[in-house]
């Protein structure tokens, strides 16, 4: 009868001889990742020392199999490194953005190393992964679990597609509810009203935030997209200004101007408003030259920082008395106009650069306005008031 051939990854029993004295072999046959059985050998002092080392060969070939080989026996912490390796050449290649690369990169070294990295994949199972999410959700907010659960997924599929487990054990993780508070807007008349006070603050101005505020109002693009509008993106004829990139912080790196925006519904021409053609007009007119070709500098000529002017943003709004108001509210409140001047929801999205409609419609559509319509449609269910029948004369 054959002997049974065995399993991939996994040794036959170690032999140990003698080569000469204080010369010890142990040696044992491997089934490799690609099928073919080889010996790994290794010498020793002693017939101990030899086996020690030649255990230590064997479990380090498992961690590093050919190629990043994974099998059920890696360690998350190991699949960890593989996939945030793998996510890496895809920000070199454009396709991912860097910025998400380095909060994947604190999450997994802040939660999943040390809460479940030394979990084999085959130990990770959907109940283990699920009580773990539970606990970063209690412990550092729903935030930080979402990322986490979104990593392991990624892990774990990665996983999947090396035949080293059946299915995503993710996949039947409980959700991660979040209360989400209707979207608030500025009204018309508190749109003007704080933009007057934003043009009468000093240090707005001195902090060059009155323009760039302005044409966030405008276009309801972000931060980083208005501060990486060059001047070649603009067509102050036509009116119109081409979205093409992003700034961002590379960790490591510094301020870089991102071409890959969120989606390609990123990339898009917007109409701009007669007063924001009259503004920019204005500001081309002084404009010093600078390396990006940039419309809107930091106030000491480099590229702007989203972060600085999201709390500059904050120190602003404050001050005007619109201590709620963020940069985001900005582009709720775009959408929001839109919606009530009988824009489509498709042309909201295609203003605020969202691939799916319904994104628009659920997160920057400002909600629970008193004249839905119901009312007047509603009219049609009264009861009929009783018709007298005339009398036959």
């Amino acid at each position: 009868m054959a002997r049974p051939r065995l399993d991939i990854g996994t040794h036959g029993k170690i032999r140990v001889r003698q080569a000469r004295k204080g010369v010890y072999y142990a040696v044992a046959e491997v089934r490799d990742y690609d099928g073919v059985n080889r010996e790994v050998l290794r010498a020793g002092a002693s017939k101990t020392d030899a086996i020690r080392r030649l255990k230590v060969a064997l479990r380090d070939r498992g961690k590093a199999a050919r190629d990043g080989e994974i099998t059920p026996d890696t360690k998350l912490t190991q699949l960890g490194e593989l996939f945030l390796a793998k996510f890496a050449k895809e920000v070199k290649k454009g396709r991912r953005s860097p910025t998400t690369l380095d909060q994947y990169r604190f999450r997994f070294e802040r939660h999943i190393k040390p809460g479940v990295g030394e979990l084999s994949i085959r130990e990770a199972s959907t109940g283990r992964l699920d009580r773990f999410i539970t606990d970063v959700e209690e412990h550092h907010g729903a935030a930080a679990a979402k990322t986490t659960r979104t990593i392991l997924s990624g892990m774990m599929g990665l996983a999947v597609r090396h035949d080293a487990i059946g299915s995503n054990p993710v996949r039947d993780v409980s959700t991660i509810e979040t209360e989400k508070g209707s979207a608030r807007s500025l009204e018309l008349d508190e749109a003007r009203e704080l933009r007057g006070k934003i043009h009468a603050s000093e240090k707005a101005q001195d902090w060059d935030l009155v323009d760039f505020t302005d044409t966030m109002l405008a276009t309801g693009l972000r931060i980083g997209e208005t501060a990486a509008i060059r001047w070649t993106a603009l067509d102050l004829n036509a009116g119109t200004v081409e979205v093409q990139a992003t700034v961002v912080r590379i960790k490591g790196g510094g301020l870089i101007i991102k071409p890959k925006l969120k989606t390609k519904s990123g990339y898009r021409t917007l109409e701009l408003s007669r007063w924001a053609v009259i503004m920019l007009k204005a500001r081309k007119a002084v404009a010093e030259p600078n390396e990006w070709g940039v419309v809107f500098t930091s106030p000491k000529g480099g590229l702007r920082d989203p972060s600085n002017t999201q709390a500059d943003l904050r120190v602003i709004f404050k001050a005007a008395g619109f201590e709620w108001v963020t940069s985001h509210v900005y582009r709720k409140t775009v959408a929001t106009l839109m919606d009530e001047a009988g824009c489509t929801a498709r042309q909201a999205a295609d203003q605020l650069g969202h691939a799916k409609v319904s994104m628009t419609q659920d997160n920057y559509f400002g909600r629970k306005q008193v004249n839905t319509g119901a009312a007047e449609v509603m009219e049609a269910v009264a009861t009929p008031e009783p018709v007298e029948e005339e009398k036959p004369e």
